[in-house]
């Protein structure tokens, strides 16, 4: 059996998609190096290849691909099954893609969807996109495996874990979710030979290129209620770990075979439980890896013992989501994030040497133009090497977005809207949409100054 598995095109004027890979699918302006690696595209490609599938994974995306080379290509396979990763903010081109897929393969092809969307979940979905023969739920890579071996051995699907799909009659079933794969390390490392591994990239703090994308963990045991991602591909607030050994294996044999310069942790929440944490810096340390290397991280999970491990083992940069700073809203929003336990880790990580990121948002419940003053403030206050100012983004499935739906806060159910950065889709009790737009923007050169003055004080000191 042929299967076609995509990151399909998904572009606009000056703009390219980022959907496969991120947990805030968005635009970035072209010329922008930013790439994430589809982690569960690539895990999916490795578990069908040992199982001896025949395959083609096309990331159109990262590769620069237009749509008429895409279906070019994808015709020239000639796939009986295709597997899409689609996503909330790509929604509108993901079914132009899958209208002009089925108007080019015709019946006999299936079509499987995938990803973080939440009105896949809902039957009504497949009645009102005909073209789609199956949709995944969740964390899909071992219940593709499974509809792919139903398929090709002529089997009824009816016990594929989280599958959604089309009766012979024409109605519409919906199977339950199942378990998530407790054991991290039953999956096989992802298969990169695929890939064109150059064109990925998240480099915190500049690590050298090229630099390795990995996870060692997935899920996250907080409960924001903006963060869709655990809410829609894990169904809650689960946390899962893969040995160190695992992960270590993984950045040795690909260091060694790819060349790589760096790697980056781009887990949920890399530094949940603190002796895991500091045992994966020893492995890392004791195999003398000796490349600089960045996560993702919490700022209320870490202390100097864990930072000291880490930087011993070569961490140069991370990432902190500290979104807001107002403690009210933060605690609003169900973070659990206490800003005076930040501000002393952005202390000692800034003691230490190592680079750090952090991001902010407008828009949480509650916002007011008070509250998203404090938020600039904290920012600058935090002195950090490099920021992100956003919009927040109320994806379907959310709390946040069912917040909203009952304040009648929300302004656009166009999901090319969506963007969580030139567009607002959200307002607050105080704050309109184009107030947040403005505060975003005032952010933005409140940055630009600050960033203006430090180096200034740089060079004269």
């Amino acid at each position: 059996m042929k299967v076609f598995l995509a990151n399909a095109p998904w572009k606009k004027p000056g703009f390219y998609g980022v959907r496969a890979g991120s947990r805030w699918p968005h635009f970035e302006k072209e010329g922008c190096s930013y790439m994430p690696f589809p982690f569960f595209l690539a895990y999916s490609a490795a578990l069908l290849r040992d199982a001896g599938f025949q395959l083609s994974l096309v990331d159109a995306i990262a590769d620069e691909i237009g749509e008429d080379a895409f279906f070019a290509r994808l015709e020239a396979f000639a796939p009986d099954v295709i597997f899409y990763e689609i996503s909330t903010a790509s929604l509108n081109v993901d079914m132009r893609i899958l209208e002009r897929t089925r108007a080019l393969l015709g019946e006999k092809v299936r079509i499987v969807l995938g990803g973080a969307h939440f009105g896949m979940s809902r039957p009504d979905f497949l009645e009102r996109h005909a073209q789609a023969d199956y949709v995944l739920t969740g964390e899909y890579e071992f219940n593709l495996l499974d509809l792919l071996k139903h398929l090709r051995d002529g089997l009824s699907p009816d016990t594929v874990p989280g599958l959604i799909f089309k009766r012979a009659d024409g109605s519409i079933a919906v199977n339950p979710a199942g378990k998530l794969q407790e054991n991290l390390d039953a999956f096989p490392w992802p298969a990169r030979e695929l890939m064109s591994l150059e064109r990925y990239c998240d480099r915190p703090g500049g690590i050298p290129a090229p630099s390795l994308q990995v996870i060692a963990s997935r899920g996250c045991p907080f409960g924001c209620i903006f963060c869709a991602w655990p809410q829609l591909m894990y169904g809650g607030n689960s946390y899962r770990t893969r040995s160190p050994k695992d992960v270590v294996d993984e950045i040795e044999t690909c260091v060694k075979q790819y060349g790589f310069k760096s790697f980056y942790f781009d887990d949920d929440t890399f530094n949940i439980g603190k002796k895991r944490v500091i045992a994966l810096a020893r492995e890392i340390k004791d195999r003398g890896l000796n490349l600089p290397w960045a996560i993702m991280a919490r700022a209320d999970q870490m202390d100097r013992e864990t930072l000291e491990a880490l930087k011993e083992a070569g961490l140069t940069a991370l990432k902190y989501g500290v979104e807001s700073g107002s403690q009210d809203l933060l605690n609003r929003a169900c973070k659990g994030l206490d800003l005076a336990k930040v501000a002393d880790t952005v202390r000692i990580t800034r003691e230490l040497g190592i680079s750090y990121h952090l991001t902010f948002m407008f828009g949480l419940p509650g916002e007011t133009e008070e509250t998203a003053r404090q938020t600039i403030e904290t920012a600058l206050a935090l002195d950090p090497d490099s920021l992100q100012f956003s919009i927040a983004t109320p994806f379907p499935g959310s709390q946040f977005h069912k917040h909203l739906l009952e304040k009648g806060h929300l302004l656009s159910t166009n999901y090319d809207d969506y963007d969580g950065y030139h567009n607002s889709v959200v307002r607050t009790d105080d704050l309109s949409g184009e107030d947040l737009i403005r505060l975003r923007g005032e952010a933005e050169q409140a940055w630009a100054e600050h960033r203006r003055k430090r180096s200034a004080a740089k060079a004269a000191s």
